[in-house]
């Protein structure tokens, strides 16, 4: 799929708000990995990709590091209910292999499977500021929301040709946190995608 970047990025802001140049070449870097992903094709699967990108990254349309103190990481440790879940497994991974990129991906386990599955050279494992890399993080993104990988489901279980359900789709990342508020801009980025798409 290929769009417009301008008149996506005109439509956009009559959608939402002004977009500073930071935010605009974030978004722009966005569209053209998108451009160039042949397992995207659906106007729908990107609008509510970049939704997405655009609630868990504070609006600032690049991959992020989880916020908070040092020691707020210490749920994620090992022992810990959440550190078990993750699979963090020694002192320190908490902190390590806290949220990173453009969806998070939090925890050891997570780290390690999606190196495996995007056949990284140099695993995340190894060097976790590599899902920061903008690249990188939305290869993480696209194959984990296609794919099902972080909840077990997929944004083809979602928006498909029976419909279209972006409330429900926000199960694919994080239950239905803040599902309506990313709901609501998958709908406006949709509006602005189409009118972009370029035949």
């Amino acid at each position: 799929m290929w769009f417009n970047h301008q008149t996506f990025f005109s439509e956009y802001e009559k959608q939402f708000v002004p977009l500073s140049a930071p935010k605009l070449s974030g978004l722009d870097q966005l569209l053209g990995f998108v451009q160039l992903d042949p397992d995207v094709n659906d106007p729908r699967w990107v609008a509510y990709m970049l939704a997405t990108v655009k609630h868990e990254c504070a609006d600032t349309w690049q991959p992020i590091t989880e916020m908070g103190k040092d020691a707020y990481f210490d749920k994620y440790e090992v022992g810990t209910p959440l550190g078990i879940r993750l699979g963090n497994t020694r002192a320190g991974d908490g902190l390590r292999y806290k949220g990173r990129g453009y969806v998070q991906i939090t925890g050891r386990a997570n780290y390690a499977s999606l190196s495996q599955r995007l056949a990284l050279g140099k695993s995340l494992e190894d060097d976790p500021e590599r899902t920061l890399d903008p690249l990188t993080a939305y290869r993480i993104m696209s194959t984990g929301m296609r794919e099902g990988v972080f909840t077990g489901k997929s944004l083809k279980q979602y928006l498909n040709e029976a419909g279209t359900d972006y409330l429900a789709a926000r199960r694919i990342i994080n239950g239905q946190d803040q599902a309506g508020k990313i709901a609501a801009y998958a709908q406006g980025i949709e509006k602005a995608l189409r009118l972009a798409l370029q035949q």
